[in-house]
């Protein structure tokens, strides 16, 4: 099969166009026909190699978090799913793969793709989705009339997070740049600051909940505009060490991350709000959700722009120069 494919780990590394070996799914995964995938900033990390300790993947590695398809074949314990469902799902953190003809799932990782998506926009979904929703569901449990601030209002997670804080009834301010303060408004944030013009800092307080994906200045200052008690969640990091212990991290490497965020958790400790940091994990019961948000009209995703398999280089260049509004989409028919 095609696949989209890294031989060693850098920056710099462009990637390649490969034929491989088709993947063949465990007894509890499936085997899906890739349609389409989507390119978010992990995959550049991940290329970077910001994450091979963590999850030291074999070389050559084909990269893609996540994807919308068809299945295809299914392990002998991995029967929800007959040949021809239409699915997406946020693959296996350790097993990845979606920038490929083929995939291999986890069955209780891979939902229903939403009736009124299509293909493109499905697999724009998963990852985003489901870091909004562990954010501020799973983690926040923000409610109805609270506040929340979410970090780059314009990116794939700010997009899908303000759609859904405010299907959860919240008030929303987001920050973006002056090129999409009004259409980040019409995603339905109530309050938008341009970081261009304006210091978030000095515009609100009393929040209740931050959803932070920047750098480390903006996820400091960001515990000024939470009220006592609030919670600020980082996709950004600094990994914590309850994220090091879920991951089965060894001592020295919990060690040094619990130097790397005692800075922070210090910080919002002595102002009395909760930090916590989010490694999204795949959940098909939770996209579940999702898809039936996607289908009530509540959540949509959007998409910047999309590029066949053969140009996945040019696609993740792209999302690394951080000025997506919404998702990049890679198509694989």
């Amino acid at each position: 099969m095609k696949a989209f494919v890294i031989d060693r780990y850098g920056q710099d590394v462009p990637g390649r166009l490969a034929d491989i070996a088709q993947p063949e799914p465990g007894q509890d995964e499936v085997l899906v026909r890739v349609h389409a995938a989507s390119v978010n900033v992990l995959d550049n990390r991940i290329r970077s190699g910001a994450f091979k300790k963590i999850l030291p993947y074999p070389l050559p590695l084909v990269l893609g978090n996540d994807c919308a398809g068809t299945v295809v074949a299914a392990g002998a314990r991995a029967q929800r799913f007959q040949p021809g469902a239409e699915v997406y799902a946020r693959l296996d953190p350790k097993r990845i793969g979606a920038f490929a003809e083929y995939a291999v799932v986890r069955q209780d990782a891979l939902a229903r793709k939403p009736a009124n998506l299509d293909m493109r926009e499905a697999a724009a979904l998963p990852l985003v989705g489901l870091t909004a929703w562990q954010a501020l569901v799973e983690i926040a449990g923000l409610q109805a009339g609270q506040r929340v601030l979410i970090h780059a209002g314009s990116g794939g997670v700010g997009t899908i997070a303000i759609q859904l804080a405010k299907y959860l009834g919240a008030f929303v301010a987001t920050t973006t740049g002056t090129d999409n303060v009004g259409w980040v408004k019409e995603l339905g944030a109530d309050v938008v600051i341009d970081y261009r013009k304006e210091d978030f800092t000095t515009q609100l307080e009393g929040y209740d909940v931050v959803l932070n994906s920047q750098d480390k200045d903006v996820l400091e200052k960001s515990l000024q505009v939470l009220k006592p008690g609030g919670h600020l969640v980082s996709i950004s990091g600094p990994p914590t060490p309850a994220f090091a212990a879920e991951q089965g991290l060894s001592w020295p490497m919990r060690l040094g991350v619990r130097l790397m965020s005692r800075r922070i958790r210090a910080r919002a400790k002595r102002r009395g709000v909760h930090y916590s940091f989010l490694f999204m994990h795949p959940d098909g019961l939770q996209l579940d959700k999702l898809a039936a948000l996607a289908e009530l009209g509540a959540i949509r995703p959007v998409i910047d722009r999309t590029f066949p398999l053969a140009q996945a280089a040019d696609a993740l260049a792209y999302v690394e120069r951080g000025r997506t509004k919404g998702k990049v989409v890679i198509t694989v028919d």
